[in-house]
């Protein structure tokens, strides 16, 4: 069965388009992205009322794109929530793969799982595997050794009736169609991954509290541009309204919440 990730782009003659037919083309497919995860929402939610109710860690793993995607939006949440190891992003090669192809490390199907192991996963944690064509070996092999050992395991691929799809107790399937260059699943499919990891773990750090009305009160203060951010925050919320009062708050507590709790005026939402 041809896998819709590998069938035949809509887009005829690439080479001949001008540079703006090119990228009205690619717009006019990446358009169709959201309106494709539309229909995953309810295995989404699904997937991440599961993981709140663990409250263990989530391993991303994929190949290629897809571990790349994964390492991008685990890395996020410390400094965004303030949480460390509750997301982890592994890619198949190793770190080294984060920037250089490494080939045939997707061929493996047991390496995946030894890259788990040094974690010692327990039957909190959550494996999402992060596969276009739904047939990597490196992230297969993985879920179904993970779900053998009790972990709950999903995965998110762009072709209905795949290995993984059936490997895993919550697939997300999501088939966005041919990309504009024939099997270029670093488009499509990955924009599709992309948001949809936006998705649960945007969901699952609101759903355990690490957002308060609409706002990031866990977030570190790694640079100036937080620092300000934090600061209007609590402007906003304490009613505080000199700037550097509440920038003095925010500094000496360390947080958004914090601050906010010393004022004991409480989150407005």
């Amino acid at each position: 069965m041809m896998r819709a990730t590998e069938s035949e782009s809509h887009y005829k003659h690439l080479d001949a388009m001008s540079t703006e037919e090119l990228l009205r083309g690619i717009n006019a497919e990446d358009r169709t992205v959201p309106l494709a995860i539309e229909g995953t929402i309810p295995a989404i939610a699904q997937l991440v009322e599961a993981i709140v109710a663990r409250d263990g860690r989530v391993f991303y793993l994929g190949a290629g794109t897809s571990g790349r995607i994964g390492i991008t939006d685990a890395s996020e949440i410390l400094p965004t929530y303030g949480v460390e190891g509750k997301f982890i992003g592994i890619i198949a090669g190793g770190d080294a793969a984060i920037r250089n192809p490494i080939e045939g490390a997707e061929d493996d199907p047991k390496q995946g799982w030894k890259d788990i192991l040094p974690y010692h996963p327990t039957a909190k944690d959550t494996v999402i595997g992060i596969t276009a064509s739904g047939g990597a070996p490196y992230v297969l092999g993985a879920i179904r050794e993970a779900r053998k050992a009790g972990l709950l395991t999903a995965c998110i691929t762009c072709n209905e009736g795949s290995p993984v799809e059936e490997a895993c107790d919550i697939p997300l399937v999501t088939v966005v169609g041919p990309e504009f260059v024939t099997g270029s699943t670093r488009m499509k499919a990955g924009t599709a991954a992309k948001l949809i990891l936006n998705m649960i773990s945007t969901s699952v750090m609101i759903r355990l509290g690490h957002v308060k009305g609409n706002k990031m009160v866990d977030m570190q203060l790694t640079n100036s541009k937080l620092v300000d951010r934090g600061t209007r925050m609590i402007m906003a919320e304490t009613g505080i309204g000199d700037y550097g009062t509440a920038k003095s708050l925010l500094l000496r507590h360390g947080s958004v919440r914090e601050a906010v709790a010393a004022t004991k005026t409480g989150f407005k939402g």
